[in-house]
Parts: C-alpha cells; structure tokens; sequence
C-alpha cells in the first residue's frame, strides 16, 4: 500500500530533537475478537503485573519520554496520560484491558509491551496527508470512548479536516471498527529510534498472524541510522 505523506513540524523537533516515528500501513481482515490474540494478550498482562510496580511505569524509557514532551509543551501528564502510560496503570490495578476488536486489541498490545504511545487509524477516513504538530487552544478534538478532550500542547497528527490523534487519545473520526480494512499504525518513539525497528517488526508479526496483513508498507521519519 502507498503510505500518505507525514511530516513532523519543527515545533514538534523543538520539545522532542530525539524523536522518531514508523508508520505501517496495509490490507487487514479485522473482527470483533480473536481468541490467540487474546491469549498472548492475558499471558503478557500476567508476566507484566508480577514485573513492575506502579511507580516503575513511568519510568520505562518510552513512556517517560513521552512525559518529558508533554512537559515541555506546558501539559500535565499526570491529567493527561499517554495511552501507554494507562495501559500500563490499568494492569496493575488489577483492571482487564477493554477488549474492542481485533486490530485495536493488536495495537493495545504492542503498546503495552514497549511502552509506545500507538496511533490506529482507518487508512481510509483520512483524508489528505498528515503532519504532527502540537495542538491549539478551543481545537475541536473527540476522543474516542471519552468525548471532548481538550488537546491544546498535546503533541496532535493533524489531515486536512483537523486532528486525529494524540499519545492520549485517538479521535472518533478516523477510528478503526470491524469495518476497516485498510490500516494506518503510527508508533511514537519519543525517546528515539533505539528499539522502534524491533517494536516495528513485533506489530508486523501479529498483523500477518491475526488480521491477514497484505500490501505492507513501512515508513521511518526521519529515517535511521
């Protein structure tokens, strides 16, 4: 599949000179649940619950340097948590993950395990290229499953109608539903490219296993080393 244009704003490089990004965009077969799936999902969440205690999360290099932008950009990570952050919390709560479908579920997991904040879009409700930039004040964001969110300093990807996501949320508009069958997958490595091949690769691997991934292709901004 050709991949649309992204580019990340110098704003963005200013708060963040580390960071890197990998987009995976490809022919899927969604469904509303897939049991292996959910299987490696129940299996990690067990291993990481006996692993990590609440005050590590934040900490993992991938979530604290998602922090450390939003920081920069005058956010309150405690108010507003990177997606991976409350992956994370949720587990050792003792709280299950919110089972959605199956490329959600997908995403949810790779996040888990590496601690990226992942963007999970239907390739085909975008409309125009995208760039990354940094949020504005009264901007009208709908975050998915939580309404209104106020994304003024949140790092945003933005198409030509407006925003459609955020390390905190993804918005209703582009959303992915059993119905997709083209998907965009943005991976943000705020703390820069070290382990984002190998993270590329892992979502790669259960793409093909579970939703019959066809037409992949795989974009790094800027490129690595």
């Amino acid at each position: 599949m050709v991949l649309r244009e992204i580019t990340i704003s110098d704003r963005l490089y200013e708060v963040c000179p580390a960071f890197r990004m990998a987009a995976i965009a490809c022919k899927v077969k969604n469904n509303s649940y897939n049991e292996e799936l959910w299987k490696e999902i129940d299996r990690y969440s067990t291993q990481f619950a006996t692993t990590y205690r609440m005050e590590e999360i934040k900490l993992r290099p991938a979530i604290h340097a998602t922090r450390k932008s939003y920081k920069n950009l005058g956010k309150d990570p405690n108010r507003y948590r990177p997606s991976a952050e409350a992956l994370c919390r949720r587990i050792l709560k003792g709280q299950e993950l919110y089972q959605i479908n199956t490329l959600v579920d997908l995403i949810n997991l790779v996040s888990l395990k590496t601690g990226y904040s992942i963007g999970g879009f239907d390739l085909d409700k975008i409309e125009g290229d995208l760039i990354l930039g940094v949020g504005e004040a009264d901007e009208r964001f709908e975050a998915i499953g939580r309404g209104v969110l106020n994304i003024e300093g949140l790092p945003v990807y933005r198409d030509d109608r407006g925003g459609i996501g955020t390390p905190t949320s993804d918005e209703e508009r582009t959303k992915i539903t059993t119905g997709t069958t083209h998907l965009l997958m943005i991976i943000n490595a705020y703390s820069g490219e070290e382990g984002l091949q190998e993270a590329v690769e892992y979502s790669v691997d259960l793409l093909n296993m579970h939703a019959d991934a066809k037409e992949i292709d795989i974009h790094y901004q800027p490129f690595l080393h």
